[in-house]
């Protein structure tokens, strides 16, 4: 069974790795490559992300960043055809025993329970901008990541952000960072979660960069004005990064919603998806809302997670995953004269 398993996801990396060249080939850019290093080590990447639990929220970046690329592609049938080739590639995923999204969070008990309906309003030609804050555990980066799926619109998650910047950074100035670093922004991406330790070169290299500025607050700043212009060019859902606060001191229209879960239910989850024990789980949950909470505040000065700072906070173990994404969408449907359900409609039939 292990092998039978082992083989799905080498088979799967492979599809994978094939999807970002034709994208790639297709836009006829080098910043179009989600994945620079050869084939065999890109491979072998992809397949230790689909075989490690923990590291599942990064094969789903990837998967993330393809599709956002894809939908640049100005030729509608190469488009359509890389697209399938995606969804389907998603349907496999989600049938591996390690699948992200593959452990719920739904109480059947409380789902029974709940109702909700949003208005807000919109003008038109604006953008549709969804700003999802979570709390661990509580599945909202799986929500987030099959709703932009089901809208048809980008995902951007903190991996996805942090390599649009590095892309950015290149194009604007190559010669800041040159074809050396372009090439190891994979290595990078995973440089965290592999186990290899940053030296004090790359943190003097980083005071040097960032001007003095402590690293977190300029890519702070960084993705602040990215979120802006990204918000008045495309449709998308950001998870986190105080998004919300952002586009709202900037006067920019979005719909912000907050995803959390009782934390027993929470705990439940994170043990099952990262296979820790209940201490272990514990610990790790409240060191991580820990984090976000002084996060958000520290940029914002707001109370994370406090419902006057959201249009809606729900609680995703009354309903499940796949059913917030359908309450999301029926919200979104309320909304008067938007312009993403005519795209959504059209894409559909």
């Amino acid at each position: 069974m292990m092998e039978d398993n082992q083989k799905k996801c080498i088979e799967l990396a492979e599809r994978i790795y094939d999807l970002d060249v034709k994208v790639y080939e297709s836009i006829g850019s080098s910043l179009g490559r989600t994945f620079t290093d050869d084939r065999q080590t890109c491979v072998e990447n992809l397949t230790k992300l689909m075989t490690l639990r923990p590291q599942g929220h990064l094969l789903r970046s990837e998967l993330a960043l393809i599709s956002n690329m894809a939908r640049t592609i100005k030729d509608e049938e190469i488009k359509a055809e890389v697209m399938a080739e995606y969804a389907s590639i998603l349907k496999e995923v989600a049938k591996l025993p390690e699948g992200f999204g593959k452990v719920d969070i739904l109480n059947k008990k409380r789902a029974k329970l709940n109702t909700v309906r949003m208005e807000k309003k919109f003008k038109k030609g604006d953008h549709l901008v969804i700003c999802i804050g979570r709390t661990q555990g509580s599945a909202g980066n799986d929500i987030g990541f099959a709703l932009a799926d089901a809208l048809h619109i980008n995902y951007y998650d903190v991996e996805i952000l942090q390599e649009v910047l590095k892309r950015l950074e290149v194009e604007n100035d190559p010669k800041v960072n040159g074809d050396k670093d372009q090439e190891g922004l994979i290595e990078d991406k995973y440089e965290k979660h592999f186990g290899e330790a940053r030296g004090i070169r790359q943190k003097l290299h980083e005071f040097n960069r960032y001007h003095g500025l402590k690293k977190e607050d300029a890519i702070f700043f960084n993705q602040s004005d990215l979120i802006c212009k990204m918000a008045k060019e495309e449709d998308f859902i950001v998870m986190g990064r105080c998004a919300d606060v952002i586009l709202t001191n900037n006067r920019i229209p979005h719909i912000s919603i907050f995803i959390t879960a009782p934390f027993e239910q929470r705990v439940k989850r994170y043990m099952e998806v990262n296979d820790l024990t209940l201490k272990q789980a514990v610990r790790e949950l409240k060191k991580m809302d820990k984090k976000h909470n002084d996060y958000f505040h520290f940029y914002t000065g707001m109370k994370w997670g406090a419902a006057e700072n959201y249009d809606i906070c729900f609680n995703s173990a009354s309903y499940g995953i796949e059913e917030s994404v359908e309450i999301i969408e029926r919200m979104l449907n309320k909304i008067p004269g938007v312009s993403w359900n005519k795209k959504k409609e059209k894409k559909n039939q």
